[in-house]
């Protein structure tokens, strides 16, 4: 919200077409009651942004890989056609973390992390930071958490510099556990795709490889079947908890129709293919041949 808490009204913003729930309803539902308009795009095809800028355009606003179904956005294109009409680009850079992305070294203006997911990576802090390098920027954002009051306590600053000691191992652990089940998954005949970039059937699989380093614990893909066989899929599952945070030691499931995205538009939904077989999840720390048996048994039950 501080981002967005830059522009004016009458101001537009131009969006990620597959973001987080709660940034959508940002976007969509509390902005326009200060006058801030939201265009939701596929930015995956950059010819889609030149298409949509008008002269009100002043924000692009993207994830990077896309909630939840991990598009990858080109980030030095989409930086170099906004600078060209002099308009600011935020990404969200929670799922990566900047071990694996850094975001402002490929032109973004305003990169956001949740640090309640990867950078803690404990789960028990609530909290997140606004990083820029423009001099400018910093000012005015500064100067809005001051008068907002948006300044974390000591404890959880204390307990997010912890997760920060021990990030690098624990994103090589996610790493290769996300990896394995992806590759289990894909290769599943109840399974009809999986989404991971770091999969060469991704579809921006080489984009992916040459802005990051790697890639962190989520996995999303789409079951054969329905709602009901989702759910039953989900509930026959014993290490991973449904939930619908992410980035912590534990495994985690949850189906972003019915959960992290069940408030959004439902034209949005239909659009972004936000099905009832679509499920996410965030691979933990735990031993890989335990989860990948306990899919196994799950997915046999169906």
């Amino acid at each position: 919200m501080a981002a967005v808490s830059l522009l004016k009204q009458g101001d537009h913003i131009l969006c990620s077409d597959d973001i987080y729930g709660g940034t959508t309803h940002i976007l969509l539902d509390i902005a326009p009651r200060f006058g801030i308009c939201t265009c939701h795009l596929d930015l995956t095809n950059l010819s889609n942004l030149e298409q949509a800028i008008t002269p009100k355009t002043k924000l692009i606003w993207t994830e990077n890989p896309t909630n939840p179904k991990q598009k990858v956005i080109d980030l030095c294109s989409l930086s170099k056609i906004a600078k060209e009409k002099n308009i600011l680009v935020v990404t969200d850079n929670t799922f990566l973390s900047p071990f694996l992305q850094r975001p402002i070294e490929l032109g973004v203006d305003i990169s956001l992390l949740s640090l309640t997911k990867y950078m803690n990576g404990h789960s028990d802090v609530i909290m997140g930071s606004v990083c820029t390098n423009r001099k400018d920027l910093y000012k005015k954002l500064k100067y809005i958490q001051t008068n907002f009051g948006h300044v974390p306590c000591p404890f959880d600053c204390y307990q997010v510099i912890r997760g920060l000691k021990t990030l690098p191992f624990l994103m090589k652990k996610h790493q290769f556990n996300s990896m394995e089940i992806a590759k289990y998954l894909e290769s599943h005949p109840k399974i009809e795709s999986v989404l991971h970039p770091g999969l060469p059937s991704h579809p921006q699989y080489e984009l992916f490889k040459s802005q990051t380093s790697g890639y962190s614990g989520m996995v999303s893909f789409y079951l054969k079947g329905g709602v009901e066989e989702s759910q039953k899929f989900m509930n026959g599952l014993r290490y991973f908890t449904q939930a619908v945070s992410l980035g912590g030691y534990e495994s985690l499931v949850e189906m972003p129709l019915l959960n992290s995205h069940h408030n959004i538009p439902e034209e949005l939904q239909k659009r972004m293919k936000y099905t009832g077989n679509l499920i996410r999840m965030s691979v933990g720390l735990e031993n890989v041949c335990d989860l990948i048996e306990d899919l196994e048994n799950s997915l046999a039950n169906m």
